[in-house]
């Protein structure tokens, strides 16, 4: 079977829902590249870029990065691309974002292909984020500053106000479709690929 040029598939869910080691795995079988804003902007306060500075007191809020700032990252990231093919994970995380993201995907010629939707309960998310924070510290890494359940709970209720627009806009378009993603991460990979049939 023969992949098609572009391929943009993108990833919703709350924090905590396995978007990213879900993401990565298909991006390895289906051969995209994953983009995450929240690594690249991670990657950004780490090395304490001009972006890093702008952006740590943002993320260690658990506030959302401005449009203007992430749109910039995509557009810049997706312009090097010969074929857009991508997941991304984290982003658009707003209906001001989708559209913003249409405009410049209509531009490379490239529309989405797939959205799925990963839907867990929210004690559900604020325990697996807790608990990574604790596996993390128990291993002697670096705890993420979002990994306490205080922000997790500020997250869970920012992603509920910012994100349905954007459940709803992506719906609207017949493109969302809704995995349960309570499960084994086999379990949730098999309900991911049966979504995208």
């Amino acid at each position: 079977m023969t992949q098609p040029k572009h391929n943009v598939v993108i990833f919703l869910g709350p924090p905590g829902a396995g978007k990213g080691t879900q993401a990565e795995r298909l991006a390895q079988d289906r051969g995209l590249t994953k983009i995450s804003t929240g690594d690249i902007l991670r990657d950004h306060v780490a090395r304490s870029t001009e972006l890093g500075q702008q952006v740590k007191p943002i993320l260690d809020a658990g506030q959302l990065v401005p449009d203007d700032i992430l749109i910039a990252l995509i557009r810049d990231k997706l312009a090097s691309m010969d074929a857009v093919r991508v997941i991304f994970d984290g982003f658009p995380r707003t209906g001001a974002q989708a559209k913003e993201l249409d405009v410049l995907l209509e531009e490379l010629g490239a529309p989405v292909s797939a959205v799925p939707l990963l839907e867990v309960p929210d004690q559900v998310l604020i325990d697996r984020i807790v608990d990574r924070g604790r596996q993390a510290a128990a291993r002697g890494e670096a705890v993420r500053s979002d990994d306490t359940e205080e922000v997790a709970r500020r997250r869970q209720e920012i992603y509920r106000e910012q994100t349905q627009p954007l459940i709803d806009y992506y719906s609207a378009r017949g493109q969302l479709t809704r995995v349960d993603g309570v499960g084994s991460m086999d379990e949730v990979y098999g309900r991911i690929l049966g979504s995208m049939k």
